[in-house]
């Protein structure tokens, strides 16, 4: 990993790089040549999902890369309608394939889908891949702390990981404060809120104090409270700008002036009532 991207520890002693480079909505057949950007720019870690549908494009990239595996940290998730222990082993197993994959470094539960009530059992199946050394790490995706604290009732692996959205407009506190009290790492989607921060007099002003782009002056923001990122960009310049945030500092009252911003401003769905 390039020695200028910060690593943070996971609560069973793997590293994953804070800063990683994201997927969503990208087309499969567009993903290999923005996956190839973001490892040229110097990204090892890669977040890609079963439901993004670029599983395959994501794995021809990491393959035509000649970047050792080791080298390298990729995430991937399990779709809803594949929880359950069984359709759990077989989703991983597909997931795999696509990647063209012996393992995965991180594998999440995307939703916690309450209408279903799976998530128990998937969490089961998640530690049989674990215990198995055919997954590095296990985590979820979008759980709230009444969801994380029934796996935790289990009494088995503590979750590494909680990917939840996070923003200056949606800043999640309680669900971050719970993760940390529980050794949870908290990694942010949409960690620009799709770009509709941007734009913010604040983050405007403090970007033009620094001599920084306002995404830069986001992505800091998230980095210097201890959060891992997975910025998405399909434009080679914007890649490599989300990445170069190691090099600068906000202040504390710059912190603050955006920490103040929070105004419930969720862009995704809300993981209390989602179960497609």
């Amino acid at each position: 990993m390039p020695g200028t991207v910060p690593v943070l520890t996971l609560n069973n002693g793997r590293e994953i790089p804070q800063i990683g480079f994201g997927v969503f909505q990208v087309p499969d057949d567009a993903t290999t040549a923005a996956v190839a950007a973001a490892l040229a720019a110097g990204y090892r870690s890669i977040d890609t999902a079963a439901v993004y549908g670029n599983e395959v494009g994501t794995g021809r990239a990491l393959a035509e890369s000649g970047i050792s595996r080791d080298e390298l940290f990729v995430t991937t998730k399990l779709w809803n309608s594949a929880q359950g222990y069984d359709s759990t082993l077989a989703a991983y197993d597909a997931s795999l394939a696509k990647l063209g994959l012996d393992y995965v470094d991180l594998y999440l539960i995307h939703w916690p889908s309450p209408a279903r009530d799976l998530y128990l059992e998937t969490w089961r199946a998640f530690e049989r891949l674990y215990a198995d050394g055919r997954v590095r790490a296990i985590g979820v995706s979008n759980f709230l702390p009444e969801h994380l604290q029934r796996i935790l009732d289990l009494g088995g692996t503590i979750p590494a990981v909680n990917q939840i959205e996070v923003h200056p407009a949606l800043q999640q506190r309680s669900i971050i404060e719970f993760n940390d009290a529980h050794g949870i790492r908290t990694e942010a989607w949409s960690p620009l809120a799709q770009g509709g921060v941007l734009a913010d007099p604040v983050i405007a002003a403090i970007a033009a104090r620094t001599g920084r782009t306002p995404a830069q002056v986001v992505l800091r923001w998230h980095l210097q409270q201890g959060r891992i990122i997975i910025p998405k960009s399909v434009t080679p310049s914007r890649i490599a700008e989300n990445l170069s945030i190691v090099d600068f500092d906000l202040t504390a009252a710059d912190l603050a002036e955006i920490d103040a911003l929070e105004s419930a401003g969720r862009t995704g769905p809300d993981p209390a009532t989602f179960n497609r």
